[in-house]
């Protein structure tokens, strides 16, 4: 260790792949204090937030508690805290109930889902990006399933078991996928009223492809599977209008009860306070070095950061890139407090990839396509690596086997707050 370390606080903003990943790096140095402010006292894997939302794993078994995480760092203070106000001249951090003052601020709150100036249409059709909304997603589709179980007028029948999802990326894919297993495999024996071979599940994708960030021929191979297991794809499709009813696409209407969205993603509204520019996105732009152009000891990173690749484009909102930015920034931190230059950015692509159902899959690296059981495997193996937590690591390896094995699913709960007081 450097002598000449200079001591420092540190604030992080975020303990989402990017801020959890810093915080553990710089746990590392007993010479610094570190506060690690979140709204949420837990860690999400968001990756496998649509198990969640399609019944297969349970909420505790992607998240862990951040302060379990970071226990055995004795120099990381973590709070549950929400940021308010950023003061960039006098360095300090604002939260709804007292006032941190920092020598190195990372930001770090990632992303929600956008409905493009529509947000009317959060009320028909959540987002996917937090355990309250997958659980509500959970919510919804179990209960139009009893719906329908329950109903006598075949009109009604067809617009309870008919799925709409709006979005042709990785989460839309994946939820599509899941809850076309779950109805023609899961439950199909379960219920005794209605045939839930006949569900209907609509993939709606605006552009002229789904999973559009892949090589056509992977996008193709994933449409082709996705129509093997019973979804129904409409690609170059836009949605005008969502209600209570249905979807809207130009003139034509949709019936159906269960609409979800996952059609697109909008940085952290934090990125907002602290006055500097953003790009069309609402990212902040960074430079190489991941601090902003006029403030070297402020960093943001992951979703809500804008830095270019080594192909001058936007690099994407995936967790290998937030995890990357979260240890390099922390080191560099650790850098300047050695009185050392920061060293910037590169992203090392680990390539991409996509899980569709049961054995099916696709995965892309440095040019290496594979698709089927095999890229599945590695989807299955890439994930619960990259899941905090033994345990979590363990039940889910175990969850999936069974499921695998019984085409079962191990959480199908419909739960839903309730706000009375009962006296007994």
């Amino acid at each position: 260790m450097n002598n000449k370390m200079t001591s420092a606080h540190i604030v992080i903003v975020g303990a989402g792949f990017a801020g959890i990943n810093a915080a553990k790096q710089l746990g590392k140095y007993k010479e610094i204090q570190v506060t690690l402010l979140d709204k949420k006292n837990y860690h999400l894997f968001q990756p496998l937030l649509y198990q969640v939302a399609m019944a297969g794993l349970s909420p505790a078994e992607i998240a862990s508690p951040i302060r379990s995480i970071l226990a055995k760092c004795v120099n990381i203070n973590v709070t549950l805290g929400n940021v308010t106000k950023i003061n960039l001249q006098n360095q300090k951090v604002k939260t709804e109930f007292k006032e941190y003052k920092y020598d190195y601020l990372i930001l770090a709150c990632g992303a929600t889902h956008s409905y493009f100036g529509k947000d009317e249409w959060e009320e028909f059709a959540p987002g996917l990006k937090s355990i309250e909304q997958a659980t509500e997603i959970r919510r919804r589709v179990l209960t139009a399933f009893e719906l329908a179980e329950r109903e006598s007028d075949p009109k009604k029948i067809r617009e309870y078991l008919t799925f709409i999802v709006v979005g042709g990326g990785p989460t839309g894919v994946e939820l599509a996928g899941s809850l076309s297993e779950m109805a023609h495999y899961t439950l199909n024996k379960e219920f005794k009223n209605i045939d839930l071979k006949s569900t209907s599940i609509i993939l709606i994708e605006a552009g002229e492809r789904i999973l559009a960030s892949f090589s056509p021929d992977l996008s193709e191979q994933a449409k082709k599977d996705l129509v093997s297991i019973g979804v129904t794809v409409k690609t170059g499709t836009r949605v005008s209008s969502i209600d209570s009813q249905g979807v809207h696409i130009g003139k034509e209407f949709i019936p159906s009860r269960t609409v979800i969205w996952a059609a697109g993603v909008q940085p952290s509204s934090t990125g907002a306070l602290l006055g500097c520019e953003l790009d069309r996105a609402g990212r902040v732009i960074v430079t190489p070095f991941l601090h902003l152009p006029e403030h070297k000891n402020v960093f943001v990173l992951g979703d809500q950061a804008s830095v270019l690749g080594k192909d001058q484009r936007p690099l994407p909102g995936l967790a290998p890139v937030a995890i990357q930015q979260g240890i390099h920034t922390a080191k560099n931190i650790m850098r300047s407090c050695e009185g050392k230059e920061l060293l910037a950015f590169s992203y090392f692509d680990k390539g991409q990839m996509a899980t569709i159902g049961r054995g099916r899959a696709i995965s892309e690296f440095s040019g290496y396509k594979a698709h089927g059981k095999i890229a599945w495997i590695a989807w299955l193996f890439i994930h619960i690596l990259y899941l905090v937590g033994f345990r979590n690591k363990v039940f889910v390896f175990f969850q999936w086997l069974w499921s695998y094995i019984t085409f079962g699913r191990g959480a199908r709960l419909i739960t839903k707050q309730e706000w009375k007081n009962h006296d007994n």
